[in-house]
C-alpha cells in the first residue's frame, strides 16, 4: 500500500514536471518568448508546483473532515459572490484595474466564505456524515480505545450489557504498542499484550457493536498518549480509557473521556456511616491494631482494634468514608458485642 502512494505521488510530480515543460515550449513556438531555457524552467516549476501540492496534503489530513467540507462550500460560495461583484467593474476600460479589482475581491470573500463555512459547519446536522468521510457514522458516538482500557478488559463486559454502543476505533498505532507488549521477554507483560489482543478478537467476533481499526498515524508525535489525544481531536471522538494521566490532559485538551475505574467506582455499592457490615479480616493494617478487610467489590475496609481478630469474621459499623483518586476506602469500628467477645 506504501509502494501504491509513493508511486502515485511520484506520478504525480512527473505529469506536473512535464506540463511545466510542454508549457514552456508553446510560449517559445509562438515566440512569446525567445529563451532557449524557458522549457526546462517551465519544467523546474512544474516540480515545484507538485511538490507543493504533496505538502499542502500533509497540512490537510489531519484536518476534520466536517471542516473541510465546510471550508470547501465556504470558498465556492464566497468566489460566487466575488464574480457577481465584479460584474458591475466589468465596464471599466482599464483591464488592469478591473483584473485587480476581481483579484483583491476574491481574496476578500473567498477568505470570508471560508472561514465562516469552516466555523458555521458545526451548526449544520447533517444525518449521518459518513456519507463524506471514512466510515465513521457519528463523531458524537465514535469511542477510541486506548491500550490500558483494552488490556484491562472490562470494556468488552460492558459493550455486552449495551451500555458503550456506537463506533469503537482502535488506532493503528495502540496495535503495535500491544503487538510490542505480546512479544516482551517478560512474561507478565507478554500475558497482558496477549490478553488486549484476546479482547479485541472477542469485541470483532461477537459484533455488538462496530470495531473498525483506524490507520490515521501522527509521525511527528513519538509518544502514544499524544497520538491519541491528536486522533480524537481530529475525529472529534471520545477516548475510553483506565489512563489517569491520560485523562487529564485530554480534558485539558476539551476532549470527552470515559474511564472505566470512574464507572467502576460509581457503580459499588453505596456504604453509609452508622451501617453495620460483616466482614473477613484477611490481614493487619499500617497502624497498630488496624485490621483490614474488602468487600465484594474490592473496596478495602479499614477496621479499628481488630488486628487480633485475624482469619476470623466480624461485624463492624462504619464510620467514615474516603473517596480517593484510587477508589473508595472505608473506616470502621468493631461492634460492641466484638470487643466483648475480645475480653
Amino acid at each position: 500500500m506504501k509502494w501504491g502512494w509513493f508511486t502515485l505521488k511520484m506520478f504525480l510530480i512527473a505529469v506536473c514536471g512535464f506540463g511545466g515543460y510542454l508549457i514552456g515550449v508553446t510560449l517559445n513556438n509562438q515566440s512569446l518568448i525567445h529563451y532557449g531555457w524557458a522549457p526546462w524552467a517551465g519544467a523546474v516549476t512544474g516540480l515545484l508546483v507538485g511538490l507543493g501540492g504533496l505538502s499542502i496534503e500533509k497540512l490537510i489530513k489531519h484536518i476534520p473532515l466536517k471542516l473541510l467540507t465546510g471550508g470547501t462550500i465556504g470558498l465556492v460560495l464566497g468566489l460566487s459572490i466575488a464574480k457577481l461583484i465584479g460584474v458591475g467593474f466589468a465596464s471599466i476600460q482599464n483591464t488592469t484595474i478591473s483584473v485587480v479589482i476581481y483579484i483583491i475581491l476574491s481574496c476578500i470573500f473567498g477568505y470570508i466564505g471560508m472561514v465562516l463555512g469552516s466555523i458555521k459547519v458545526e451548526e449544520i446536522r447533517f444525518p449521518n456524515w459518513a456519507l463524506f468521510g471514512r466510515g465513521i457514522r457519528s463523531n458524537l458516538m465514535t469511542k477510541i480505545l486506548d491500550t490500558s482500557v483494552i488490556i484491562d478488559g472490562r470494556i468488552a463486559d460492558i459493550v455486552e450489557t449495551g451500555f458503550i454502543g456506537g463506533v469503537l476505533v482502535i488506532p493503528e498505532f495502540v496495535l503495535q504498542e500491544l503487538q510490542h507488549i505480546a512479544d516482551s521477554p517478560d512474561p507478565t507483560r507478554r500475558v497482558r499484550g496477549r490478553r488486549g489482543l484476546d479482547i479485541i478478537k472477542r469485541l470483532q467476533l461477537e459484533k455488538l457493536v462496530e470495531v473498525q481499526i483506524e490507520r490515521q498515524d501522527f509521525p511527528n508525535l513519538n509518544d502514544v498518549d499524544a497520538k491519541l489525544v491528536a486522533l480524537a481531536l481530529s475525529l472529534s471522538a471520545k477516548i475510553v480509557t483506565n489512563d489517569y494521566n491520560l485523562s487529564k490532559v485530554a480534558e485539558v485538551q476539551g476532549l470527552q473521556v470515559l474511564n472505566i475505574n470512574q464507572l467502576a467506582n460509581a457503580l459499588k455499592p453505596v456504604v453509609l456511616p452508622g451501617e453495620v457490615l460483616r466482614l473477613h479480616i484477611l490481614k493487619e493494617g499500617k497502624e497498630q491494631g488496624q485490621g483490614i478487610a474488602y468487600l465484594e467489590d474490592g473496596t478495602m475496609v479499614v477496621v479499628e482494634n481488630a488486628s487480633k481478630h485475624l482469619g476470623r469474621e466480624v461485624e463492624v459499623s462504619v464510620t467514615s468514608i474516603l473517596q480517593t483518586t484510587a477508589g473508595r476506602l472505608i473506616f470502621t469500628t468493631l461492634k460492641n458485642g466484638e470487643l466483648s467477645r475480645q475480653h
